[in-house]
């Protein structure tokens, strides 16, 4: 997957930058968002950033390029899930504590109104 994925000569590099660093962070951004109660659209722009972010880490610390758009978009893609996970779960969370009167968890990502 080397040069599809990601530049780096082990794979581990990726994981622990763009999974576990930048994840972390997209996941925070995310519950961040859906705390302050933002719609997914500003997540997205804030994800866009963090993006550059990440790719700016695998140049300082890895030698990576910093301007590339197939490992920008890989490593934008994989914030996006992670954040959009985050916000999601804690969206769900707030919904179903908040007004535990209309909303019941269906799943640790979604509600239904209660019948």
């Amino acid at each position: 997957m080397q040069g599809i994925l990601h530049e780096e000569p082990s794979i581990w590099q990726f994981f622990f930058v763009t999974c576990l660093l930048g994840g972390w962070a997209a996941w925070m951004t995310g519950r961040a968002c859906a705390q302050t109660w933002r719609p997914p659209t500003t997540l997205f722009f804030y994800l866009l950033g963090l993006g550059i972010g990440v790719r700016f880490i695998h140049h300082a610390l890895f030698n990576g390029t910093m301007f590339s758009l197939q490992y920008y978009a890989v490593d934008t893609i994989v914030l996006m899930v992670l954040g959009f996970l985050g916000f999601q779960y804690t969206r769900t969370r707030q919904m179903v504590t908040q007004y535990n009167w209309l909303y019941e968890k269906t799943s640790p990502l979604s509600w239904k109104p209660k019948s």
